[in-house]
């Protein structure tokens, strides 16, 4: 071995070795390398800027062909809903349905002037004004309009005449016309709580009675309905536009004198204020408000009434007054909307506002129909209903489903005949299965679903 040999591990160490001479030469990067370079740059940009310029083209045409493709589905779909809407007008035009609903007040009269009782015929203001503490109270000549406003607004009135047992009839008609015109509602509202509390007394077992040596009349409280303006006469088969009309409604009087009205009826066993006449005018005139859709606050208020009038009739009376009242209500109503409205109205609370209900339906029913006479043959002339005609006015038998459902639904004498129940079954078994859910014509649903369900939860209850 040679003494000039590299070591064994000096040849296995990389960085014992050394690394090879280059013996060539730097090459000279002159000027026409340098400004070639930049060509070269400048070609790959400009072919960058190209490759992005047909990429936003391209995207272009997409986003373009996109929102032509949604203008052509808009277009379709445009053609689709004309097609549909001319198959729907194929079976019939929508009806324009009013809604019910009547004017039943026009115009006012001017309130009569409230006269305050005498003070020298008024033996209440006379003890007041001869007692010893008058000089504390100050009570003259002029001021006893005041001293008794004064009394009924804080509810002394009423405890006065409980603790004398007595209702003068100057201060009894001075408190009747001031709850009816007076233009104060705190006074109205007061003086309507004394009529109710003295009237309450009347039916109270327990307790002391109070002389009152005046009651109202039926005269007197339809006086005041022809001065708010109550249309005695009115048609609900009048145009709608009344409904818009610019005649303001009822004055805040009217609270008052429904109830009063409802408190002169719960005294019936004590004193007769109304006669069988009357008070079936009465109820008459509680349907009509009912009409009203101004009275929609005051539902709680009529409904009250509603019963107490009702109740008023003695069992003999009640049965021709029924029958009176629904001829009326039937010629007076018209075939719409509001006769609906007019049968609703009316609750089912006891058995003589269910009998009143069927009573106007079936008077209402009879007036639909010309030459019958019976219900036989108002429930034969439904059945015989022709559903595939192009003219059957779902409308008007929906009005008739209505009516014949309160008809004989809220007849309790119904029950015992049973040829009635099963025409009426029959009827709705040709409403519910006839109709078919594919006849899209107006009211032809509500007629089947109604049917239907009349059909299983009613009559095979």
């Amino acid at each position: 071995m040679d003494t000039n040999d590299p070591l064994d591990f000096e040849v296995e160490d990389d960085l014992l070795k050394c690394p090879p001479i280059n013996n060539k030469r730097k090459k000279i990067i002159g000027l026409d390398d340098l400004l070639k370079d930049h060509y070269i740059e400048q070609d790959k940009l400009l072919e960058k800027r190209n490759k992005q310029k047909k990429k936003a083209k391209t995207k272009a045409k997409k986003i373009e062909s996109s929102y032509d493709d949604e203008d052509s589905k808009e277009a379709r779909l445009t053609r689709i809903v004309e097609k549909c809407h001319n198959q729907l007008t194929a079976f019939g035009e929508e009806q324009e349905i009013p809604p019910w609903g009547v004017k039943v007040f026009g115009d006012k009269k001017a309130f009569p002037p409230l006269e305050s009782p005498d003070l020298g015929s008024c033996n209440l203001l006379q003890s007041f004004l001869n007692n010893k503490l008058n000089s504390m109270v100050e009570l003259t000549a002029d001021k006893g309009d005041i001293f008794l406003e004064g009394l009924l607004v804080n509810g002394w009135l009423s405890k006065l005449a409980y603790l004398c047992g007595h209702v003068e009839k100057t201060v009894a008609i001075w408190a009747f016309n001031t709850m009816l015109y007076s233009s104060k509602e705190e006074l109205c509202n007061s003086s309507s709580d004394f009529w109710c509390a003295i009237l309450s007394s009347e039916k109270e077992v327990d307790q002391a009675p109070v002389k009152v040596d005046w009651f109202p009349e039926y005269m007197d409280i339809r006086r005041a309905l022809d001065i708010y303006g109550f249309l005695f006469k009115f048609s609900s088969s009048a145009k709608p536009n009344n409904l818009d009309s610019d005649i303001e409604g009822p004055p805040q009087n009217i609270r008052a004198w429904i109830r009063c009205v409802t408190a002169c009826c719960l005294i019936r066993s004590k004193k007769a204020i109304f006669s069988t006449v009357e008070a079936e005018e009465i109820v008459e005139i509680i349907i009509c408000l009912f009409l009203d859709r101004q009275f929609q606050g005051l539902l709680v208020l009529l409904n009250d009434c509603m019963e107490a009038i009702v109740n008023y009739f003695t069992d003999q009376e009640w049965c021709s007054s029924c029958e009176n009242i629904a001829k009326f209500i039937a010629c007076r109503v018209s075939k719409d909307l509001n006769c609906i409205q007019t049968i609703e109205c009316i609750s089912e609370a006891n058995s003589r506002c269910k009998q009143l209900r069927s009573a106007v339906a079936y008077q209402t029913l009879l007036s639909c129909f010309d030459g019958v006479n019976s219900g036989e043959e108002i429930l034969r002339s439904l059945t015989q209903i022709n559903f595939k005609d192009k003219n059957c006015d779902f409308y008007n038998m929906y009005i008739h489903l209505v009516l014949t459902e309160n008809w004989v639904l809220s007849n309790s004498l119904i029950e015992d005949n049973p040829v009635i129940y099963e025409m009426f079954s029959l009827y709705l078994q040709h409403c519910s299965t006839l109709i078919s859910a594919t006849n899209l014509r107006s009211y032809a649903s509500k007629v089947r679903h109604r049917a239907s369900y009349l059909l299983h939860f009613s009559i095979y209850k």
